[in-house]
């Protein structure tokens, strides 16, 4: 469903990424890890086209992209969940809802509406609050539905579980595995919680320095000695995994 080939991206004349190749099959879970700086958010960035690739191609569904506005990224399917959230806080909760919608037929607004409240039934009784009153928990619900408003078949998530209480968290991972299980819903899945992401994935990437340095099956990742060491047993203290590319 997605495909990068030798994609080269940063900012100004600063390159963070250097010439990534990496596939998402649909109906799948892809998850990329790595330490802070490793250019795992300049990547989804870019894939949605804000910093556009300087070199490389972005391929959705058999067509190029790399070049393509956001708005018309959105129109064909593809949906992102930026860190932080980014929810509109002067807006109520219904009215982040409603731009998640806009770019999709209003004539099933009401069903997904139903389906997001029943996938985050927090959210019922605070549609006529301010996004901006709510918990970082129930915002990170908010930003997951204004996404799904849209009807994606491609949703990028980008440390969805960031500074969240662990019950939260646990409910987060727990949707975003039933979005795919149960609703097709093929995934794009950043995190620093590497453990719950791996245990997630098909298929997982690991970025060192904006260039992949390691990948196979999640089961693989988290079973990788290296990985273990660098990303699931102490830290990242550890550093990255040295491990060559995988051909």
């Amino acid at each position: 469903m997605l495909t990068l080939r030798n994609l080269r991206s940063g900012y100004g004349r600063v390159e963070v990424l250097h010439g990534i190749d990496l596939e998402v099959e649909e109906g799948k879970i892809a998850a990329i890890i790595g330490a802070n700086g490793a250019g795992k958010t300049t990547l989804l960035m870019t894939i949605c086209g804000n910093p556009r690739a300087s070199a490389g191609e972005i391929a959705f569904n058999g067509e190029t992209i790399t070049n393509l506005p956001t708005w018309a990224l959105v129109r064909r399917g593809l949906a992102h969940v930026p860190e932080g959230r980014r929810i509109f806080p002067r807006m109520s909760v219904m009215e982040n809802l409603q731009m998640g919608a806009s770019t999709v037929d209003g004539a099933r607004f009401d069903a997904d509406l139903e389906f997001v409240l029943g996938l985050f039934p927090q959210l019922k009784p605070l549609l006529g609050r301010s996004g901006g009153t709510l918990s970082g928990g129930e915002q990170q619900m908010l930003a997951l539905a204004r996404a799904l408003m849209s009807r994606p078949r491609l949703l990028l998530l980008d440390e969805p579980s960031l500074g969240l209480a662990p019950i939260v968290v646990e409910q987060v991972f727990d949707i975003v595995g039933r979005l795919n299980r149960d609703h097709g819903v093929t995934i794009v899945l950043v995190e620093q919680n590497a453990f719950q992401a791996l245990k997630l994935a098909d298929r997982a990437y690991v970025l060192v320095n904006g260039s992949i340095a390691h990948q196979g099956t999640g089961l693989e990742l988290l079973t990788d000695p290296a990985v273990q060491a660098a990303y699931l047993e102490g830290g990242l203290a550890a550093g990255p995994p040295r491990v060559a590319a995988a051909p």
